[in-house]
């Protein structure tokens, strides 16, 4: 009887950890983005007075069943967001980023790993404010913290480079109106 009950006891553990691994599983080529996911982020842009400054929060999640990861972020409890989701095109070999904003405009773009950092150079269509392309860098910094640096190529210069750094805030939430 007891070598049954070790028997189904095995079972069951190997049927919830495979499903644990399923649940858990992204594409190889997001495989650098898997500490990321799960987490909802918070950071701050400093502007060059406290009216400037804004809050964004991100939440960082597995999608369509490991093929892509999904973004949720708000500026200001829900001023200005958007959604994002990252894949693999296999036919461009390449990890592809769409995103999708609440002022109207859309980006597509590309990410590339280099020396522990993610580069993503994106293509903005339909803003208003002169805005059509955009560089970022992002990396996991040894205390956890996640450090992004965007710049934006707007009326035809490129901006300065603007840095934030994000703090795990697993009570923060992403706000869309």
């Amino acid at each position: 009887m007891l070598r049954y009950l070790n028997t189904a006891c095995l079972a069951f553990l190997a049927l919830i950890g495979n499903r644990v691994l399923a649940e858990d599983h992204v594409d190889d080529q997001l495989h650098p983005f898997i500490p990321l996911i799960g987490k909802t982020w918070k950071g701050e842009f400093k502007g060059p007075s406290s009216e400037n400054s804004a809050i964004d929060v991100s939440r960082w999640e597995r999608a369509l069943n490991g093929k892509a990861i999904r973004i949720l972020h708000s500026l200001n409890d829900g001023q200005y967001g958007g959604e994002s989701l990252i894949f693999w095109d296999s036919q461009r070999e390449e990890i592809i980023s769409i995103y999708v904003t609440t002022a109207g405009f859309y980006t597509e773009g590309t990410i590339t790993f280099k020396e522990g950092q993610f580069h993503s150079q994106e293509f903005v269509k339909g803003n208003q404010n002169g805005i059509t392309e955009v560089r970022a860098i992002g990396e996991l910094l040894p205390d956890g913290t996640l450090l992004n640096k965007a710049q934006y190529l707007k009326d035809g210069e490129w901006t300065a480079w603007q840095e934030v750094i994000y703090r795990e805030d697993p009570t923060a939430k992403v706000i869309l109106k």
